[in-house]
């Protein structure tokens, strides 16, 4: 094995194996990913680190545990249709391709949908569309999803979103009133007008800025 792959088996058996991931097909995701293409040259070191690292733009790739984390909640088949809020450097759009038959990934900010496509071609992820929009929105046009993972923090959780959902499909994203500061929740579609909701626990996540969330990532 070369040394990315050695990395992330060891990021998968300490970071996840051991803090309670347990989903078979997301543990392999998260070891065959190469997590190095997504982050910059100069933290490429830092590639498997145990956080998040920054990329730029007052933005950051997630730590290896919360995208798997977020893929175990969503509880994601291999013919579900996801939508990814937030797309960043494409790393959590990768595994999330991994896992099932289609994702659309939204970012607010062109440039990083720009390297994100660039990263996810170099990793070979091909069932991935990177769009620029408003993600608070969500992406009527594709919808409905089977899963929806939100990698920023919103205020309070975007109706439009919840309105994409299938029934039966989950919606996993921060909230709270701090822009820094959110609880992790997971809402579940049980019927055309009813949700299950559950609160996993305190997490930062930069802003969710868009019409239906922040106003600006101050």
């Amino acid at each position: 094995m070369d040394q990315w792959t050695t990395a992330r088996a060891e990021m998968v058996e300490q970071q996840l194996h051991r803090r309670g991931i347990s989903d078979k097909r997301v543990l392999a995701a998260m070891a065959s990913v190469p997590r190095h293409i997504f982050v910059p040259e100069s933290r490429v070191n830092r590639a498997y680190w145990d956080g998040p690292l920054s990329i730029g733009y007052g933005q950051t790739i997630s730590q290896p545990y919360v995208v798997a984390l977020t893929c175990e909640l969503l509880e994601i088949s291999e013919n579900a249709k996801v939508l990814e809020i937030g797309a960043g450097s494409g790393y959590a759009a990768a595994v999330l391709g991994n896992l099932a038959h289609k994702v659309i990934s939204i970012d607010r900010l062109q440039k990083l949908v720009s390297l994100s496509r660039e990263n996810l071609k170099q990793a070979g992820c091909r069932n991935v569309e990177v769009i620029c929009a408003d993600g608070t929105l969500g992406c009527p046009a594709e919808a409905p999803f089977d899963a929806i993972a939100v990698a920023a923090g919103a205020p309070a959780v975007p109706d439009s979103l919840k309105k994409q959902l299938k029934v039966g499909g989950r919606l996993v994203i921060p909230v709270g009133r701090s822009k820094r500061q959110q609880d992790l929740i997971r809402i579940e579609r049980l019927s055309e007008t009813e949700f299950k909701t559950d609160n996993l626990g305190a997490v930062a996540y930069v802003p969710l800025v868009g019409a239906d969330g922040w106003t600006d990532a101050g």
